[in-house]
């Protein structure tokens, strides 16, 4: 959620791309889509590391609950990634009239981030719809910015930022007592879904509010600073030009665009080929 904000912060602060709004503008697309899948599943794998991981142990000791802990968050993790991604699959289609791939992409990081506050405190099925949630979070998110004419590049601000406060929201709905009492050895407290209660939902309010307003007052000087001294963007002919031919002094992909943009004539017949007979000579 501090990244996301901070990322949000950013792209506020840099301002959007050339041709991204505007007269003329449209949304730029990224330029791999296996690329974006891979890194995807490699988060998502690491995702195992950072929430079961958090347990700190896999030891069999009695009446503690660790190892159960640390196996049903391993199960949150993976339903609400599931759920996450499936459901904004067909969000964006019906959004857009396609299955897009890297929508699918950010609704299973949707889901994890979503997941990742209450993942060892939620019951499994409780998991699919955080998940699901949290895949809206994401697309009302990723719209919002783009009326606001926020260019996030990457959607880091509706994946980590509006997921992030979903998942704080959904922690103090769904957090079962004995859950909590297996993994924090207080079962005193739990969601509102189960007590009644809204002392747990007024503390993640506040803890977000608290979260933001602290990312804002440390993030938006220190983008503005930078910006004022010329350090946060390069100028227009290197964003023209691409930062792989005028950072890094060529193009990641050797592609011939002036041959790809040149038009081809589909009814053109090949040229004719003129063999020449063998002369015998006597």
């Amino acid at each position: 959620m501090v990244g996301g904000a901070a990322a949000g912060i950013g792209a506020y602060v840099l301002g959007p791309r050339r041709g991204r709004f505007g007269p003329g503008g449209k949304k730029i697309q990224g330029h791999s889509t296996p690329l974006v899948v891979l890194g995807t599943f490699i988060l998502w794998i690491g995702w195992y590391g950072f929430n079961p991981g958090s347990t700190l142990m896999l030891a069999d000791l009695p009446a503690t609950g660790i190892p159960f802990v640390a196996e049903k968050t391993a199960v949150t993790t993976t339903l609400a990634a599931a759920s996450g991604g499936l459901t904004n699959l067909f969000v964006h289609h019906y959004l857009s009239g396609f299955y897009d791939v890297g929508e699918m992409c950010n609704g299973v990081l949707a889901g994890l981030v979503s997941i990742t506050a209450g993942c060892s405190v939620v019951e499994v099925w409780a998991a699919v719809v955080i998940g699901f949630v949290g895949a809206f979070a994401y697309t009302a998110g990723s719209l919002l910015l783009e009326k606001l004419e926020i260019d996030d590049a990457v959607n880091a601000t509706p994946v980590h930022y509006f997921c992030g406060v979903w998942g704080l929201i959904a922690t103090a709905l769904f957090a079962r007592g004995e859950n909590m009492r297996n993994a924090y050895g207080n079962g005193s407290r739990a969601g509102l879904f189960y007590t009644g209660q809204g002392e747990m939902l007024a503390c993640n309010v506040l803890a977000l509010v608290v979260i933001t307003a602290w990312v804002t007052v440390c993030m938006f000087p220190f983008f503005t600073i930078l910006k004022n001294v010329g350090l946060f963007r390069v100028t227009d002919e290197m964003e023209v030009d691409g930062l792989d031919a005028s950072k890094h002094g060529g193009s990641a992909y050797k592609i011939d665009l002036e041959a790809m943009n040149t038009p081809t004539d589909v009814n053109r017949k090949p040229p004719a080929v003129h063999l020449e007979k063998d002369v015998v000579h006597s």
